[in-house]
């Protein structure tokens, strides 16, 4: 009995639609991580993308608990002495409502070229309209 190896051929990929209206923003980030990933399937290949589509919508909906919004702080350098910018959940909402949630999916995808393909199958929008209507994505309910 040998390891079940999924060829590139053979991946089969969904398009889930998700409605991010009131859910917690790790419970839900964690959830779509593993739809792109693929581990929800049985033919899972941890060296492939067997992950499936993801279109979130109302992302701007998304919320945190307790007092996470207004003290989470989201860091990142520029390269520069002195260059380290933080920026606040709350900043980072009201200047741009699908990034708190993006940001925390990439965040649980893997740092490498796979991560990063992965992380295009994600299609995260701030309303109810998106424009993929034509994958016929199948509504998930988390």
């Amino acid at each position: 009995m040998g390891t079940y190896l999924e060829k590139p051929a053979d991946v089969v990929r969904k398009w889930y639609l998700v409605d991010a209206n009131g859910k917690t923003l790790g419970r839900l980030a964690a959830r779509i991580a593993i739809l792109l990933r693929g581990k929800h399937k049985p033919t899972f290949t941890p060296h492939m993308d067997t992950g499936d589509h993801v279109v979130v919508i109302n992302a701007g909906k998304v919320h945190l608990t307790g007092d996470k919004m207004r003290t989470k702080l989201y860091i990142h350098h520029t390269g520069y002495p002195g260059g380290l910018k933080t920026t606040t959940a709350e900043h980072l909402h009201a200047k741009n409502p699908t990034e708190l949630l993006a940001r925390a999916i990439k965040g649980m995808l893997p740092k490498n070229t796979l991560g990063k393909q992965m992380a295009r199958k994600l299609k995260v929008y701030p309303g109810a309209e998106h424009p993929h209507h034509a994958q016929r994505p199948e509504v998930l309910a988390l």
